[in-house]
């Protein structure tokens, strides 16, 4: 199954029945009055954000989302049935767009928050409503309201407590597939990781986190390369990133480039993103083949700068009990945090 973020679909919803023209038809009445009732409300069209999906691939290949009719009335008054409603279900998180004109309707940041798309076109009025002193049996009724439709853009971006981020092969994937329940595919991506995985950390009984491995980042993310102005929209949604740094094989050949590589592209993206709280870990340390020495004088660097530092190897699980410890010390903290833009 894939992971999508980005979809268009169209939705209309369902036209008003038309208003009957009848007459009573009754024995020893043989000029009955009007008795044609009206049509039943076309459906309506909403959309509904569940905690139950993660990614917009959930729509499969549905791209155009029509409501039912409304049943026209009948004779005796009696009224047409509603159209059935249609509800489009989206993971938590989806922004929903005007197609034309980029207006942003509705961002859906809770389970079960609904929003109306489109409303069914009302049902007509059947001939016994314009019955008159001067017309006592109108042969005319009125058409249902037609259907109203609407072209729509949807975005999503995840919500999590913690955002992994960092340059391409730095580590991310295994991470987290070390620190929660998540199964990413890993593997050694000349660019990026092409899409977001999401995990719980499980920190006791009473305490979880959600952590998102945001794809690696590279120079030119905001630009668009990459896709990386799509990966940095998901960002926006996190309380807390998780820098991580590869210290054996920097792509800028220094671990500190490599840092400051990320925070411009986050910069030039948006500038909330660098005023995020950012813990720094190095990983890799298994295979660094200098010496201690560089890891301390690299953390070192990062604390002078006056962030909190930490050493893993994210492969042995080496310093991994360290960083859960941290991120449940930091865990009040991220619950007062708030995790969208």
């Amino acid at each position: 199954m894939g992971f999508v973020d980005e979809d268009e679909i169209t939705v209309k919803s369902g036209e008003g029945g038309a208003g009957c023209i009848s007459f009573k038809r009754e024995r020893f009445i043989p000029k009955g009055g009007p008795d044609g009732g009206d049509g039943g409300k076309g459906g309506d069209v909403l959309l509904k954000a569940t905690r139950r999906l993660y990614s917009l691939y959930d729509l499969g290949s549905m791209r155009y989302f029509k409501a039912q009719n409304g049943r026209p009335g009948r004779s005796k008054n009696r009224s047409g049935k509603k159209g059935r409603d249609i509800e489009i279900l989206v993971p938590i998180g989806t922004m929903v767009k005007d197609k034309e004109t980029g207006e942003l309707l509705a961002d859906l940041v809770h389970d079960a928050q609904q929003i109306l798309l489109v409303e069914g076109g009302e049902g007509g009025k059947g001939n016994s409503h314009f019955a008159s002193a001067t017309n006592r049996a109108p042969r005319f009724a009125q058409e249902g309201q037609k259907g109203r439709e609407k072209r729509l853009k949807l975005e999503l971006r995840l919500i999590a407590d913690i955002g992994i981020i960092g340059l391409p092969n730095a580590g991310k994937s295994t991470l987290l597939s070390r620190l929660s329940n998540a199964h990413p595919k890993i593997a050694n991506y000349p660019f990026t990781t092409l899409a977001p995985n999401l995990g719980v950390i499980i920190l006791d009984d009473e305490q979880s986190l959600t952590i998102a491995d945001i794809p690696g980042l590279v120079e030119g993310a905001s630009n668009g390369r990459g896709l990386g102005h799509r990966f940095l929209g998901h960002i926006e949604r996190t309380s807390f990133l998780l820098h991580l740094l590869d210290i054996c094989q920097p792509i800028s050949g220094d671990a500190l480039k490599d840092f400051y590589i990320v925070q411009e592209e986050l910069k030039l993206s948006h500038p909330s993103l660098i005023k995020k709280d950012q813990l720094i870990v190095i990983n890799k340390i298994d295979l660094n083949a200098i010496d201690n020495r560089s890891i301390e004088e690299t953390c070192h660097a990062f604390s002078d700068l006056g962030y909190e530092c930490l050493a893993i190897s994210a492969l042995t699980g080496e310093g991994l009990e360290e960083l859960k410890q941290l991120l449940k010390d930091k865990f009040p903290l991220l619950n007062k945090m708030p995790k969208v833009s």
